[in-house]
């Protein structure tokens, strides 16, 4: 278990730089901070979607158990050389995808963001961890990323874009399809 932290602030950023977990301090506008941040705000939108009341108890379960280990993941950017997600995490994700998938009809057409309010957190974390994948592709070109991170990422994306259109029909507001011709 960490440090308890007493004191909130501590100045030390004030000239813009941050501390690693490895005690290294960095630019805040380095892609390590950049990508680990990212990661962070997919996180706090993963628990916009758990604050929408009546969400389903497996979905609940779920993404609680994401978050911790998008909190891992976060350590292993933060620390360089550290590891923390691995390829089973992967793994259960892609069950957890496909599982959900399972009952959905096959999509001929793209879907707008939206079916309720629990879709629509589900989209936009969907986003955010789509920009969090970009921007770890981004550090992994500068500096040595562990494979397993990206993977975890690009996976997540893929279940957040499934577990919204199963939010969309479970809350009854359904999909709407993207119109392409409606000009």
């Amino acid at each position: 278990m960490g440090n308890r932290l007493s004191k909130i602030y501590t100045r030390t950023g004030d000239d813009g730089s941050t501390g690693l977990g490895n005690g290294e301090r960095i630019g805040k506008d380095s892609a390590r901070v950049g990508s680990y941040g990212t990661v962070d705000e997919a996180n706090s939108c993963i628990g916009l979607i758990l604050a929408t009341p009546g969400l389903d108890e497996r979905i609940q379960s779920l993404l609680t158990t994401v978050q911790h280990q998008l909190f891992d993941l976060g350590g292993e950017l933060c620390i360089p050389g550290h590891a923390a997600i691995f390829d089973a995490d992967i793994a259960r994700l892609e069950q957890e995808l496909d599982a959900f998938n399972a009952d959905l009809p096959a999509l001929s057409d793209f879907i707008l963001p939206g079916g309720g309010e629990a879709a629509a957190r589900c989209h936009i974390a969907r986003t955010v961890v789509r920009r969090a994948e970009r921007e770890t592709v981004q550090l992994s070109r500068v500096e040595t990323v562990r494979p397993e991170a990206i993977r975890y990422l690009n996976r997540l994306s893929d279940l957040l874009f499934v577990l919204a259109r199963v939010m969309a029909r479970q809350s009854g507001h359904g999909e709407t399809i993207w119109q392409h011709q409606r000009r």
